[in-house]
Formats: C-alpha cells, sequence, structure tokens
C-alpha cells in the first residue's frame, strides 16, 4: 500500500443527480481503498443523511458493476445546512454542530462531497467551520467556475441532442414550430450546445435576453423562403428583454406567477406574433437520469482518481477540476456561491451565429 495521509474519509452525493455520479464514487473508494488502504463511510442521501449520521462503511463490492449505472447509489437531497439554522436533530443540535458532531463520531480525516454549486459551496463553509473537505464537480449544467467542464454535461448534452434529431421529423411532418425546453437553471451551456449539435434554428440562454419581435421575424423569413418547419430550443432560464431590466425580487415573483414554464409561454408568443403553430416539448428530468456516456464515465473516474490522490497527500479544503486538460485543485473558496455562465464572445455563440442560428437579439 502506498502512505497516506489520510486513513479514513467519508463521501456524500448533493443535489439533483447527474449521469456518472456512481463512476466517481468507484473512481474515488477504488483508488482510496486498494492503492492506500483507505477506510471509507458513505453517507445516505447527501448533507440530510449527513446531518442525522445516517451512515455506512462502504465495502469493495458495492462497486463492483456500478460504473455504468445511472443516479447515485447513496441517495441525495437538496439540504443546505447553512441556510436551514433551526434544524433541530432529536438530540438537539443545529445542522452544522450536528455535522461536525457525525464527523468526529465516525472518526473521518477528511469528507469528499460530489455535487454542483451549492454541494461545493457548503464544502467551503464547513472547511471554514475546520473541517476537512475535497470537493468533485458535478452537475448537467456545466455551470460551475474554475473547471473547463463538469461531469453529467455530456450525457444530458447527448440526451438533449437526440430529442431535438427526433423532433424534426415531426416538425417537418406537421409543418410546425417545435420548442424543446431543456435545463440549465441560469447558464445556458446544456441549451447552446444541443442547439447548434441538433441544428436548432433559434436557441435561447439566459445570457441572451430575447426579443420575441426578433425571433418572429426570423421563423418568418424561414417560411417565406420555403422552410416548413423551425426547432426553437430554450434554456429553462431564458428571460425576455423586458425580463432583464426587472431588479431580482420582480423578476423571481414574476416567474412565480407564471402558469408554466419558459417554454410554453415562448411558443404561446411565436403563435401570437406569427400565427404559426407551435408545440411544446420538456425534456426535465429525462436529462439526468440513464446511462451515462463513456465520456462521463471516464471523466468522472479521473476527477474521483484525482480525489484519492489529493486525500493520500491531505490536500485539503479544494475541488477536482479540469483545466486545459490537466486535473487540479482549486480551493472551495473560489467556488463558493458563484456561476459559470456562457461568455457573450465565446466561441459556441460565434458558432451558433455563423450557422444561421437566431439567438433572439
Amino acid at each position: 500500500m502506498s502512505k497516506s495521509v489520510t486513513r479514513t474519509f467519508g463521501i456524500l452525493t448533493s443535489g439533483g443527480d447527474a449521469p456518472g455520479l456512481n463512476a466517481a464514487i468507484r473512481g474515488v473508494c477504488r483508488t482510496a481503498m486498494d492503492v492506500y488502504g483507505m477506510r471509507v463511510i458513505g453517507f445516505e442521501h447527501g448533507y440530510r443523511g449527513l446531518m442525522e449520521n445516517r451512515s455506512r462503511v462502504l465495502q469493495p463490492g458495492e462497486l463492483s458493476g456500478i460504473l455504468a449505472r445511472g443516479g447515485t447509489i447513496l441517495g441525495t437531497s437538496r439540504e443546505k445546512p447553512f441556510k436551514d439554522k433551526n434544524w433541530i436533530t432529536d438530540a438537539g443540535p443545529s445542522a452544522v454542530s450536528a455535522i461536525k458532531d457525525a464527523y468526529k463520531a465516525n472518526g473521518l480525516d477528511c469528507l469528499v462531497v460530489l455535487g454542483g454549486n451549492g454541494t461545493n459551496t457548503t464544502g467551503a463553509l464547513l472547511a471554514r467551520e475546520g473541517l476537512n473537505v475535497i470537493g468533485l464537480p458535478k452537475t448537467i449544467d456545466n455551470d460551475i467556475v474554475e473547471t473547463d467542464i463538469t461531469f453529467g454535461f455530456h450525457t444530458a448534452l447527448t440526451v438533449a441532442t437526440d430529442a431535438i434529431d427526433r423532433l424534426h421529423s415531426t416538425a417537418s411532418s406537421h409543418n410546425r414550430v417545435m420548442v424543446i425546453e431543456v435545463m440549465g437553471h441560469k447558464a445556458g451551456w446544456l441549451s447552446l450546445y444541443s442547439g447548434v449539435a441538433g441544428g436548432g434554428d433559434v436557441v435561447l440562454i439566459p445570457e441572451i435576453p430575447y426579443d420575441i419581435n426578433c425571433i418572429a421575424r426570423h421563423l418568418e423569413e424561414r417560411a417565406l423562403n420555403g422552410k416548413t418547419f423551425s426547432i426553437v430550443v430554450v434554456a429553462e432560464g431564458a428571460l425576455s428583454v423586458e425580463e432583464s431590466l426587472l431588479d431580482k425580487k420582480t423578476f423571481k415573483k414574476q416567474r412565480e406567477a407564471m402558469s408554466s414554464s419558459i417554454g410554453y409561454r415562448v411558443a404561446r408568443e411565436i403563435e401570437e406574433e406569427t400565427g404559426i403553430e407551435s408545440r411544446v416539448t420538456v425534456l426535465g428530468y429525462l436529462q439526468r437520469g440513464g446511462t451515462p456516456v463513456a465520456f462521463d464515465r471516464v471523466l468522472a473516474s479521473q476527477f474521483g482518481t484525482a480525489a484519492a490522490n489529493m486525500l493520500a497527500l491531505g490536500d485539503y479544503g479544494k475541488m477536482v477540476a479540469l483545466q486545459d486538460n490537466a486535473l487540479v485543485g482549486v480551493s472551495l473558496e473560489k467556488i463558493a456561491n458563484k456561476i459559470k455562465t456562457v461568455p457573450i464572445e465565446h466561441r459556441m455563440i460565434e458558432t451558433a451565429r455563423d450557422v444561421g442560428t437566431c439567438l433572439g437579439d
């Protein structure tokens, strides 16, 4: 066995599930167990399981056959311990105190957290509280700063692109506008990449507020040029020019008052402006589930093994990231409370415009 500073560590998955989580768990744990002889404590259902000390010692046999499985063998939740200050266990302590107690009770030298922005932000806050933490970047949104890519993104991209491909045949058969709504929260990576990959005629992302008149003109010009159908890809966080001028509180209030999601609103606006029949498909959780593609399996495995090597060195307080094709550790403080949105000058935006895609502006 190789020498290791870390003898026992905990591991959990938090936030929305994403393809590649099990591959990452396998990468961390197999390397930690087989190469360094570490003891691994798995916490069930994310930070809630840590708060409630719902844990078990992970055995090598549990890692067999999980590489290609979707979801997470540890379960997950969206618990935010630092925002839920009134959370009380049966014994009485606050959420953060309960986490510290569980960390100590299990004899942990470090806690490995697999998740997105919220998960790694919580990891940074726990590090401030004196715990050793290492994070891994998991999200289909690809919106974590300091890493070129996150695992889960490529599988979701493949699913979204396949859906757009399939909608082409329906759209052409019925001479319709087909609106497909994809995930992405406040970042447009998934909708932009799938829109370009699937040949979307209009792609709307949060970073570029849309003008419905611009979209209508584009669709009408296509019709005049003999294009009998159009595909419109809408990010769930897309917003109009008018909405972009609102303050956050007003914008949130208006969104909460909407009777349906943004895809349905865009379809209705297109029909009102052009008279062209429009239909909506919301992919939703289909993008997060199922078997991870090979790229995500490889990427998650690389992130996992890198995390195990960082555990061995005692290189704590960092998230594993991919930068310029190199795996590096980035301080969790640089990750906390930040979102990586699509830069307006990004090459994919330029690519979309060059192939004739309307971005709504």
